[in-house]
């Protein structure tokens, strides 16, 4: 997954299942909601812009504006903190969309593939923007919505595919995966705040 000089700051995939379990597969709402409970309690990001678009109550988001607006810094520490959780909610995010039978690790990556370079706050990421970035990312948060309701309408027509046949048919699988890609960028760029490059208006890599 090596980036090339142009490629957004964030890199988003997810392994295409040859075969999907469907009895799991037909309890998906029900498997999920110790993870979602859990993540409600963790302030999701991810779940928050793609769903209620409230990402900016992440238990991440106003702690790290303080870090860049105050201090000017991005701990490594936090950073990792940061990037750990969003990797769990892509997980999750990919199980409840159907894409993988995996039950989301809290700590391995499994099937799904994430990763946010670490920005130099000092030279790369603007001192004041994180105060605005989450409005500047409304245009987004309009066409997210209706791409949402989009990949829903897919991963329902997922459902009955994989009862039927135990497959994603993988054109629908590719748009789910570029929706979600979509979603993380936004995330990156206005409630983790790890890049000041805005998210392109675009559903491939």
């Amino acid at each position: 997954m090596d980036a090339t000089p142009d490629a957004y700051p964030l890199r988003y995939d997810v392994d295409y299942p040859e075969s999907l379990n469907r009895w799991t597969t037909a309890f998906r709402l029900i498997l999920a909601l110790p993870l979602l409970i859990l993540l409600a309690l963790l302030g999701s990001t991810t779940i928050g812009v793609r769903v209620l678009l409230v990402g900016g109550t992440s238990v991440v988001f106003l702690p790290t504006v303080l870090l860049l607006v105050l201090r000017h810094k991005y701990p490594r520490w936090w950073f990792d903190f940061a990037l750990a959780l969003l990797r769990f909610e892509a997980r999750t995010t990919a199980y409840l969309f159907l894409l993988r039978d995996e039950y989301p690790s809290v700590d391995e990556d499994q099937h799904v593939h994430l990763d946010v370079p670490y920005p130099n706050a000092e030279s790369d990421l603007n001192r004041w923007l994180p105060l605005v970035k989450w409005l500047l990312a409304l245009p987004h948060y309009i066409v997210l919505f209706f791409l949402d309701l989009a990949a829903t309408v897919v991963a329902v027509i997922a459902w009955f595919a994989i009862l039927f046949t135990g497959r994603y048919p993988e054109s629908l699988f590719q748009f789910v995966v570029n929706v979600s890609r979509w979603s993380l960028r936004v995330t990156a760029y206005a409630f983790l705040l790890t890049t000041d490059r805005y998210p392109p208006f675009q559903l491939g890599p």
